[in-house]
């Protein structure tokens, strides 16, 4: 499947009474809860003894690209262009990979 695909399948289970503003309030919540869901997962694994519950973990991770791809329409983007937007800032940041010299001397305002 690609991308774009999923976001148009995914954003026909959007609440349709939702305007474009309350659709991105709806969608940056929903990011912060569903990435507080998936630390939760990882924080009992790594300090309480639990198993990885990979599955779990993947649950979350899907529910997680729900709301990245409804904060992507309520911005009239497609994944595709936040995606390739993202690697676009990370090639230029680090454009012969991962450097943590790079990565201490970043200048303000490079996100």
């Amino acid at each position: 499947m690609q991308v774009n695909e999923y976001q148009t399948k995914a954003m026909k289970t959007l609440n349709p009474s939702l305007d474009k503003k309350d659709v991105l309030i709806n969608s940056v919540m929903g990011l912060c809860g569903e990435s507080g869901e998936a630390i939760d997962i990882v924080k009992k694994w790594l300090a309480q003894g639990h198993e990885l519950d990979r599955e779990h973990l993947a649950k979350e991770l899907g529910d997680i690209a729900w709301y990245l791809a409804e904060a992507a329409t309520a911005l009239d983007l497609s994944l595709e262009e936040i995606l390739q937007a993202n690697l676009d800032k990370l090639q230029k940041r680090y454009p012969q990979g991962f450097a943590a010299e790079r990565s201490l001397s970043r200048s303000h305002g490079d996100e």
